[in-house]
């Protein structure tokens, strides 16, 4: 078993090194190619297709989540944003990040980390915060830096 799961690792540009072997790079789509109109082609091909709605992992599975969900709401089919990122259904985002997060915290170890990253461009931080679990005994601590979080999760 990995170490770290990320559930919605898209193309992977969280990470330096894009083949990291503690890492189970997850992600709805399954393997798509796209040729951006800069001239840049862009690949995503997750390690295990999943959805970060339903994680199909057993509770306490991994030491760290990195939960980098999509965070633009209305992109048209052809935007380079969209196939890089992907988009949030303008009409579900509520429940589908409130059903990502108590995924992501579900399979997370007592004591492990959540990484969780965001970009306020549709959706302001601290609306998406307040999706998270209400149990507020499970954060440890926060540390908010221009849209990264870090959550550490103890029982």
């Amino acid at each position: 078993m990995k170490l770290i799961l990320d559930p919605a690792s898209s193309m992977r540009s969280f990470y330096f090194d894009k083949k990291d072997p503690r890492v189970l790079f997850g992600d709805i789509r399954e393997d798509e190619t796209h040729l951006l109109t800069n001239g840049q082609t862009i690949k995503i091909k997750p390690d295990e297709v999943m959805d970060f709605r339903s994680i199909p992992y057993p509770d306490e599975s991994f030491q760290a989540v990195v939960f980098d969900p999509p965070h633009m709401l209305r992109l048209s089919e052809k935007s380079w944003m969209r196939k890089k990122y992907g988009v949030l259904d303008s009409e579900n985002w509520r429940d589908d990040l409130t059903k990502g997060f108590a995924e992501c915290f579900r399979v997370l170890k007592t004591n492990g980390a959540l990484v969780f990253k965001w970009n306020e461009v549709s959706i302001p931080l601290k609306e998406v915060l307040a999706l998270t679990p209400p149990s507020t005994s499970q954060f440890l601590d926060t540390l908010r830096v221009r849209g990264w979080v870090l959550i550490g999760y103890c029982s």
